[in-house]
Protein backbone atom coordinates (compact mmCIF):
# COMPACT_ATOMS: atom_id res chain seq x y z
CA UNK A 1 0.00 0.00 0.00
CA UNK A 2 2.17 2.45 1.12
CA UNK A 3 5.27 1.55 -1.65
CA UNK A 4 2.68 1.67 -4.77
CA UNK A 5 -0.37 2.41 -4.42
CA UNK A 6 -0.55 5.33 -2.23
CA UNK A 7 1.99 7.02 -4.37
CA UNK A 8 -0.08 6.42 -7.41
CA UNK A 9 -3.42 8.04 -6.14
CA UNK A 10 -0.95 11.04 -4.45
CA UNK A 11 1.81 11.42 -6.95
CA UNK A 12 2.09 15.24 -5.93
CA UNK A 13 2.74 14.22 -2.62
CA UNK A 14 6.75 14.44 -1.84
CA UNK A 15 6.18 13.71 1.68
CA UNK A 16 4.04 10.41 0.85
CA UNK A 17 7.28 9.45 -1.77
CA UNK A 18 10.14 9.85 0.43
CA UNK A 19 7.96 7.47 2.67
CA UNK A 20 7.08 5.20 -0.04
CA UNK A 21 10.59 5.01 -1.00
CA UNK A 22 11.58 3.88 2.20
CA UNK A 23 9.00 1.63 3.30
CA UNK A 24 10.69 -1.92 3.40
CA UNK A 25 8.61 -5.64 3.69
CA UNK A 26 10.51 -7.12 6.73
CA UNK A 27 12.54 -10.00 4.96
CA UNK A 28 13.27 -6.84 1.69
CA UNK A 29 15.14 -5.23 5.16
CA UNK A 30 17.09 -8.39 6.43
CA UNK A 31 17.89 -9.01 2.13
CA UNK A 32 19.52 -5.70 2.31
CA UNK A 33 21.38 -6.28 5.37
CA UNK A 34 22.68 -9.88 3.82
CA UNK A 35 23.78 -8.10 1.20
CA UNK A 36 25.86 -5.72 3.05
CA UNK A 37 27.15 -8.56 5.30
CA UNK A 38 25.52 -7.44 8.28
CA UNK A 39 23.09 -9.43 9.39
CA UNK A 40 23.74 -11.77 11.76
CA UNK A 41 23.28 -15.41 11.00
CA UNK A 42 24.67 -17.02 13.70
CA UNK A 43 21.64 -18.97 14.05
CA UNK A 44 21.41 -21.35 16.70
CA UNK A 45 18.16 -23.45 15.96
CA UNK A 46 17.73 -25.41 12.98
CA UNK A 47 13.98 -24.88 11.30
CA UNK A 48 13.56 -28.50 9.08
CA UNK A 49 11.23 -28.05 6.34
CA UNK A 50 8.99 -25.40 5.93
CA UNK A 51 6.10 -25.21 3.59
CA UNK A 52 5.75 -21.61 2.78
CA UNK A 53 3.17 -19.65 0.36
CA UNK A 54 4.40 -17.05 -1.10
CA UNK A 55 2.14 -14.19 -0.36
CA UNK A 56 0.14 -12.13 -3.60
CA UNK A 57 0.97 -8.90 -1.89
CA UNK A 58 4.49 -10.09 -2.58
CA UNK A 59 4.80 -10.96 -5.93
CA UNK A 60 2.75 -7.96 -6.85
CA UNK A 61 5.59 -5.84 -5.63
CA UNK A 62 7.87 -7.95 -7.36
CA UNK A 63 10.69 -8.41 -5.10
CA UNK A 64 11.17 -11.79 -5.40
CA UNK A 65 11.01 -14.47 -2.62
CA UNK A 66 13.26 -12.99 -0.09
CA UNK A 67 11.52 -14.59 2.75
CA UNK A 68 12.65 -17.95 1.31
CA UNK A 69 16.08 -16.81 0.85
CA UNK A 70 16.15 -15.71 4.37
CA UNK A 71 14.67 -18.07 6.28
CA UNK A 72 17.20 -20.55 3.86
CA UNK A 73 20.34 -18.72 5.64
CA UNK A 74 19.34 -21.24 8.52
CA UNK A 75 21.37 -23.93 8.78
CA UNK A 76 19.45 -27.45 8.69
CA UNK A 77 16.74 -25.62 6.92
CA UNK A 78 14.81 -26.27 3.55
CA UNK A 79 12.01 -24.16 2.31
CA UNK A 80 9.60 -25.76 -0.43
CA UNK A 81 7.69 -22.66 -1.64
CA UNK A 82 4.53 -22.75 -3.48
CA UNK A 83 3.26 -19.57 -5.70
CA UNK A 84 -0.74 -20.21 -5.77
CA UNK A 85 -3.28 -18.15 -4.14
CA UNK A 86 -4.81 -19.30 -0.97
CA UNK A 87 -8.26 -18.53 -1.80
CA UNK A 88 -8.61 -16.28 0.99
CA UNK A 89 -9.35 -13.20 -0.69
CA UNK A 90 -9.68 -10.55 1.53
CA UNK A 91 -13.50 -11.33 3.05
CA UNK A 92 -13.93 -14.31 -0.11
CA UNK A 93 -12.53 -16.63 2.10
CA UNK A 94 -15.26 -16.21 5.10
CA UNK A 95 -18.44 -15.55 3.06
CA UNK A 96 -20.79 -18.55 3.75
CA UNK A 97 -21.59 -18.23 0.36
CA UNK A 98 -17.71 -17.99 -1.48
CA UNK A 99 -15.92 -20.46 1.11
CA UNK A 100 -16.26 -23.71 0.12
CA UNK A 101 -14.84 -22.00 -3.32
CA UNK A 102 -11.79 -20.73 -1.41
CA UNK A 103 -11.15 -23.46 0.29
CA UNK A 104 -11.05 -25.15 -3.16
CA UNK A 105 -8.81 -22.76 -4.33
CA UNK A 106 -6.67 -23.33 -1.70
CA UNK A 107 -6.60 -27.64 -2.34
CA UNK A 108 -3.54 -27.31 -4.47
CA UNK A 109 -1.47 -25.59 -1.82
CA UNK A 110 -3.23 -28.08 0.91
CA UNK A 111 -1.54 -30.69 -1.12
CA UNK A 112 1.88 -29.77 -1.88
CA UNK A 113 2.43 -29.24 1.88
CA UNK A 114 1.19 -32.33 3.05
CA UNK A 115 3.46 -34.18 0.16
CA UNK A 116 6.16 -32.13 1.37
CA UNK A 117 5.98 -33.38 5.10
CA UNK A 118 6.90 -30.03 6.48
CA UNK A 119 7.75 -29.31 10.20
CA UNK A 120 6.06 -26.00 10.20
CA UNK A 121 4.41 -24.25 6.95
CA UNK A 122 4.35 -20.41 7.04
CA UNK A 123 3.57 -17.52 4.76
CA UNK A 124 4.29 -13.54 5.08
CA UNK A 125 0.22 -12.78 4.72
CA UNK A 126 -1.20 -14.06 7.82
CA UNK A 127 -4.88 -14.28 6.42
CA UNK A 128 -3.83 -16.63 3.58
CA UNK A 129 -1.94 -18.69 6.37
CA UNK A 130 -4.70 -19.34 8.21
CA UNK A 131 -7.09 -20.10 5.14
CA UNK A 132 -4.35 -22.70 4.76
CA UNK A 133 -4.63 -23.66 8.17
CA UNK A 134 -8.45 -24.37 7.79
CA UNK A 135 -7.93 -26.29 4.49
CA UNK A 136 -5.46 -28.39 5.91
CA UNK A 137 -7.87 -29.13 8.62
CA UNK A 138 -6.53 -26.98 11.64
CA UNK A 139 -3.41 -29.82 12.04
CA UNK A 140 -1.39 -27.28 12.94
CA UNK A 141 -0.79 -23.23 13.49
CA UNK A 142 0.92 -21.49 10.96
CA UNK A 143 4.06 -19.55 12.18
CA UNK A 144 5.04 -16.09 10.76
CA UNK A 145 8.17 -15.88 9.26
CA UNK A 146 9.31 -13.28 11.81
CA UNK A 147 8.94 -15.73 14.56
CA UNK A 148 10.49 -18.65 12.23
CA UNK A 149 13.35 -16.20 12.33
CA UNK A 150 13.25 -15.45 16.05
CA UNK A 151 12.88 -19.42 16.36
CA UNK A 152 16.17 -19.93 14.81
CA UNK A 153 18.00 -17.18 17.06
CA UNK A 154 16.65 -18.44 19.90
CA UNK A 155 14.90 -15.80 20.99
CA UNK A 156 12.15 -17.03 23.52
CA UNK A 157 8.76 -14.52 24.25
Amino acid sequence: MYKQELPLLFPDNQDLLKVSKSFRDPFEFLNMLNDEGILKTDFNTELGNISYQVACHQRVQNFGMLTKKILELVPGTTVNAIERCSGHDGTYGVKLETHDIAIKIARPITKSFKDANFDSFTSDCSLAAHHIENSLGNIQEPEHPISLIKKAYGIRA
